[in-house]
C-alpha cells in the first residue's frame, strides 16, 4: 500500500499533469512512474527534491491537434500529433464512467502497441493502475488524470512489433530458459524503434503441451497440430507464468543488465506493469496479457542483451540486505530507470530473493547516480 497519508503522490502528480508526456520528440517523461514508487516504498518526503531536479526533463503538453471521439479513435491510434488530443479524450472517458470500465475497453486496444514508446506507456499504466487499486472506489482526481495522460501516452505512441516467426521454446517450459533462448539481432545500432523493427522470431512461450495425436477424419477435416498451449482459457495459470516471466527478467538484469544498463530495465518492468493491471482487468483478458508481456521482454531482450552473462564474481551481493534498505539506495542514487527497476526487484523479492535485490544494487552500480 502507498505511503501517502500527507497526499504527497496526489501533489506530484497534480505538478507533473501540465507537462508532456516526452521531451526532444521522442524521450519519455519518467516522472509520474518514479514518484509513485517514491511515495510507495517511504520516500515520500523525497519526492518534490527529486521532482526539483527532473524538472529540466519536462516539456509543457503539445497543442491539440485534432480532438477525439468514437468515430475517429481508430485513425488517430498511434499517431503521435495526437499526444494531447489522447488525454483529453480519456479524460472526458474517465469523467462518464468507472476507470475500470473504461481500462477494459481499451487494455486489449492497446495492448497489441505494447512496445511502443520503449514500453514506457504501459509502464506508466501499470503505476497509475496500481495507485488507484490501493483504495477501491476511488475518485481521486489526480489519480484517475494520470490513468488518462498514460492511456493517452500509449494510444498515441501505439505501434505493433513486425510479424514474428515462432521458434520451438526450451523444453524447460521455465520463463528464464525462454528468455535465455531469445537470439540477441545481429545489428544492435541505433535507438530502440530502429532495432524492434530488425526482430524477426520469438521462441514459443509459455511452451505448447503434446496432445493425442489425430489423424484426418471421414469429412475431410484435418485434424488439430497436435498442440496445445496450456495457458489458455486458465487465468490463474496465465497470472502465476507472468509472475514468473517478471521474477526471471528482473533475475536475468542481475546477469546480463551491463548489455545496456538503461533500457534492459525495460525487460522487467514492462511485463510487472501488465502483472500490477491484472486484478482491475476482466480474467478473460489475463491470457492475453500474458502473451504481450512476452512479446515486449523478449523485444527488449533480444534487442539490447548481451550474449553472454557477467561472471558471478563481479555482481554485488543481495544476501543479508533488507528491501527497504536497497530502496533507500535507489532513491538516493535518484535515477528514474534505477527506482523503477529497483521497485520491480521489490515486488519480486517479497521476503527473501537475494538475486532479486542484486539485480537492483547492479542497476545503482551501472547507471550513472543523477542526486
Amino acid at each position: 500500500m502507498t505511503d501517502d497519508t500527507s497526499g504527497t503522490l496526489d501533489e506530484a502528480l497534480e505538478r507533473l499533469h501540465a507537462s508532456g508526456p516526452e521531451r526532444h520528440g521522442w524521450l519519455s517523461n519518467h516522472a509520474p512512474m518514479a514518484v509513485e514508487a517514491l511515495v510507495r516504498h517511504g520516500q515520500g518526503r523525497t519526492v518534490h527534491r527529486w521532482l526539483d531536479h527532473y524538472r529540466h526533463k519536462l516539456e509543457e503538453m503539445p497543442r491539440s491537434y485534432a480532438a477525439i471521439t468514437e468515430e475517429n479513435w481508430r485513425e488517430a491510434l498511434g499517431d503521435p500529433r495526437r499526444l494531447a488530443d489522447w488525454p483529453a479524450y480519456f479524460a472526458r472517458e474517465l469523467a462518464d464512467h468507472p476507470w475500470q470500465d473504461v481500462l477494459a475497453v481499451w487494455w486489449p486496444r492497446l495492448l497489441p502497441g505494447i512496445a511502443a514508446g520503449a514500453t514506457h506507456p504501459v509502464i506508466r499504466v501499470g503505476h497509475a493502475v496500481r495507485t488507484l487499486l490501493d483504495e477501491p472506489g476511488t475518485t481521486a482526481a489526480p489519480r484517475t488524470a494520470e490513468l488518462a495522460h498514460a492511456l493517452g501516452y500509449w494510444a498515441a505512441r501505439h505501434a505493433p512489433l513486425p510479424p514474428l516467426r515462432q521458434q520451438r521454446g526450451p523444453a524447460s517450459g521455465a520463463a528464464a530458459d525462454a528468455l535465455a533462448a531469445v537470439e540477441p539481432i545481429a545489428d544492435q545500432s541505433g535507438d530502440i524503434r530502429d532495432r524492434l523493427a530488425r526482430l524477426t522470431a520469438f521462441p514459443t512461450w509459455p511452451p505448447t503441451a503434446p496432445q493425442p495425436s489425430r489423424t484426418t477424419g471421414h469429412d475431410g477435416h484435418d485434424a488439430p497440430d497436435g498442440h496445445d498451449n496450456p495457458v489458455a482459457d486458465r487465468p490463474e495459470e496465465a497470472r502465476r507464468r507472468l509472475t514468473e516471466l517478471v521474477r526471471a527478467a528482473t533475475h536475468r538484469y542481475a546477469t546480463h543488465g551491463h548489455g545496456e544498463p538503461i533500457m534492459l530495465v525495460h525487460a522487467a518492468t514492462a511485463p510487472n506493469a501488465v502483472l500490477r493491471a491484472l486484478p482491475a482487468l476482466p480474467r478473460e483478458l489475463w491470457v492475453p496479457s500474458l502473451d504481450a508481456a512476452w512479446a515486449a521482454s523478449a523485444a527488449v531482450t533480444a534487442v539490447y542483451a548481451p550474449r553472454e552473462p557477467l561472471p558471478a564474481d563481479r555482481l554485488p551481493s543481495g544476501e543479508g540486505v533488507a528491501p527497504e534498505e536497497v530502496f533507500a539506495h535507489a532513491a538516493a542514487h535518484g535515477d528514474e530507470h534505477a527506482i523503477k527497476l529497483t521497485d520491480t526487484a521489490l515486488d519480486v523479492a517479497r521476503g527473501t530473493d537475494p538475486t532479486a535485490l542484486a539485480a537492483a544494487l547492479h542497476a545503482c552500480a551501472m547507471i550513472d547516480p543523477v542526486l
